[in-house]
C-alpha cells in the first residue's frame, strides 16, 4: 500500500490542507482548492495545477 505524501510548510512545520484559495488574473477572480497552510496561509500551487488548469485559464482569458 502507497502512503499519500504530505506536504509541509517550511514556515510553519505544520502539515499543509486543502483549502478554497482565490485567485485573480487580468480582472478576473476564480478559486480553487490547493493545499495551503492553516496558520500562516502559504500556498502550494503544483506542476501540474500551474501547466494545466490555470494555464487554460490564462489563455481563455487573454483570449478575450
Amino acid at each position: 500500500m502507497e502512503e499519500s505524501k504530505k506536504l509541509v510548510c517550511a514556515r510553519c512545520n505544520v502539515e499543509m490542507i486543502p483549502m478554497p484559495t482565490g485567485f485573480s488574473y487580468l480582472g478576473h477572480v476564480f478559486r480553487t482548492d490547493v493545499p495551503r497552510c492553516p496558520s500562516c496561509g502559504q500556498v502550494f500551487i503544483s506542476e501540474v495545477l500551474a501547466g494545466g488548469r490555470m494555464a487554460e485559464v490564462e489563455t481563455t482569458l487573454e483570449d478575450k
